[in-house]
């Protein structure tokens, strides 16, 4: 029987399914520790499996794209925080002063990692690339988003562990990665062959992030800080922040030149904000005030990303092997 055009796909509503299950069964205590753990280790196995499948030449070829990571670095750091900044004198009065910071809050962030990279590859977009552009933009989020907090919402700010930091990224992200080039030699073959195997770990740590994310949200009251409408509000600005974020890439890089497999890492990794660094920097960065309030804007804005670029990657995928969408 034949899909209805109106239907998503079944990779959309398993996401979907997952926000349901974290908000009727959300995973909490012992059990979020090892949901935790195994995000974290499908995370380091995607890496892993992109520096097997990436041969150097590829990834040397990634970092010479300086003018797509400069575009995305551009739009992360320089056209977010000034449309969130832009924003506030209509989110104030619409949403509240607290939301409206947190809404300029995930705006200074940097780009998703996992969930960029996986977006991409399922795109048919340019991974090395986006492997690339993932690793500089967490870095310098480390450093930049601090100063964008500071500049922006005068918050009062605490000491940040800056080494410590580093140190995370480089052990999550950098190091699977570079593991996987080394054992190419040996696996690499294996992989190319095996392409099935990429796609579900892919698919399957977009899963473990969406349904421990929001159990974590869930867990600390999602449901009780809003009433509907509000909420419903909160919603509408996030995805016209989206919205305007994926056109106005979209529209860049087209008047730009930019290749089609650029033009789609561009897109997922511009467009998108990180969970992932979002709450830890802003545990250590904000003293006082009402946490969740600030954190619910990067919240739901993280799981609209989430679902709207993954319908959008598997349109990609389908349109570039001929198959209906």
């Amino acid at each position: 029987m034949q899909r209805p055009a109106w239907l998503p796909d079944s990779f959309v509503l398993t996401l979907i399914a997952l926000v349901v299950l974290a908000s009727v069964l959300p995973v909490h205590g012992a059990a979020a520790h090892w949901a935790a753990w195994l995000t974290n280790a499908a995370i380091a196995l995607l890496f892993f499996l992109h520096g097997a499948k990436l041969s150097f030449a590829a990834v040397v070829q990634g970092l010479s794209h300086w003018r797509l990571h400069g575009f995305v670095l551009g739009v992360t750091f320089i056209a977010f925080p000034l449309l969130g900044w832009a924003a506030q004198p209509l989110l104030v009065p619409l949403l509240g002063q607290e939301l409206a910071r947190g809404v300029l809050y995930f705006c200074v962030l940097p780009s998703t990692v996992q969930s960029a990279i996986a977006l991409t590859s399922m795109a048919r977009g340019n991974v090395s690339v986006a492997v690339c552009a993932a690793a500089v933009s967490s870095l310098l989020g480390v450093f930049l988003t601090p100063a964008l907090v500071l500049l922006l919402l005068g918050s009062a700010v605490e000491g940040i562990d800056f080494g410590q930091a580093l140190v995370r990224v480089m052990v999550q992200l950098l190091l699977p990665f570079a593991l996987g080039q080394v054992a190419r030699r040996w696996i690499g073959g294996w992989v190319a062959r095996h392409k099935a195997l990429l796609k579900q770990v892919d698919q399957s740590s977009i899963y473990l992030v969406i349904y421990t994310a929001f159990s974590k949200a869930v867990v600390d009251g999602i449901w009780q800080q809003l009433p509907l409408a509000s909420l419903l509000l909160l919603v509408l600005c996030c995805l016209a922040v989206l919205a305007l974020a994926l056109a106005g890439c979209h529209w860049a890089t087209g008047r730009l030149g930019f290749a089609t497999e650029d033009r789609i890492t561009a897109l997922f990794g511009g467009s998108q904000k990180s969970l992932a660094t979002g709450v830890p920097i802003a545990q250590v960065l904000f003293t006082g005030g009402s946490m969740g309030a600030l954190l619910l804007p990067l919240m739901i804005y993280h799981q609209v990303q989430l679902m709207a670029c993954a319908a959008l990657a598997r349109r990609f995928q389908a349109r570039s092997t001929g198959a209906p969408p």
